[in-house]
């Protein structure tokens, strides 16, 4: 099984400690936010990932290449920033034969089982299962609303008026047929220009296990706390 580990983005929010070292790489009780998501794939069976990477990324590659790990990681060099959806489609090769495939947004620290929400998703046929949580602000994220069978039958990327609080959780299932929703063009996002095409056509995966966007200093610190709470692949090793 294979997946794209979105892992890209400069963190200007958590701005300086991202002045020297990449988001992904940012220690959390002592190891790198990257690592925990190594060894989360590893645990539900992804065997291949694809790592893309933007700011310090000879810093990314070191890591990557300092040790064995159990899964094949690529690296994908992005001099401008593609979107998430960019990325994928630059790539769409890697997983164009898959049965299905997972995109993971590596802001996030997650012990969510994804073998868990693949099976679901399998069981709907779905062009893409979304995973879902409960936000507390929802007007910040990415808003779902279920219909029978957990169909997704709306979605807003940060609404005015909110009228859900079932947020993007940045973790999917799809099949590679949602490439043909990509818009044509080498910069896009998943959020804004892919998920409104799948309205009625996608399903929402409520993940109940923990899940913490690192991406402010504030939640950097509350991971910090939580780590020493929860129970994580990685916790010793992988």
């Amino acid at each position: 099984m294979k997946a794209f580990l979105l892992a890209a983005g400069s963190g200007t929010r958590l701005k300086p400690l991202t002045d020297s070292i990449p988001k992904c790489l940012l220690p959390i009780n002592g190891k790198p936010l990257l690592e925990y998501w190594i060894c989360l794939c590893e645990l539900h069976g992804i065997t291949e990932v694809l790592l893309n990477v933007h700011h310090l990324p000879e810093m990314v590659k070191e890591f990557i290449e300092s040790r064995r790990w159990p899964i094949q990681i690529h690296l994908f060099f992005e001099n401008e920033l593609l979107g998430s959806a960019g990325t994928i489609l630059a790539n769409a090769e890697f997983v164009r034969q898959e049965k299905c495939f997972a995109v993971l947004y590596a802001d996030n620290l997650t012990n969510a089982d994804l073998a868990a929400m693949r099976q679901f998703h399998l069981r709907h046929n779905s062009l893409l299962t979304m995973g879902l949580f409960r936000a507390e602000r929802p007007e910040q994220c990415g808003i779902a609303e279920l219909g029978p069978e957990n169909l997704i039958m709306d979605f807003v990327e940060k609404p005015l008026r909110p009228k859900s609080n079932l947020a993007n959780a940045g973790i999917y299932w799809a099949s590679p047929r949602i490439l043909d929703f990509f818009p044509d063009r080498p910069v896009s996002d998943i959020g804004f220009d892919v998920l409104p095409r799948l309205i009625g056509k996608m399903h929402g995966y409520p993940i109940t296990e923990y899940l913490l966007d690192i991406g402010t200093l504030d939640n950097y610190r509350k991971a910090q706390m939580d780590i020493l709470s929860f129970r994580f692949p990685g916790d010793s090793s992988c």
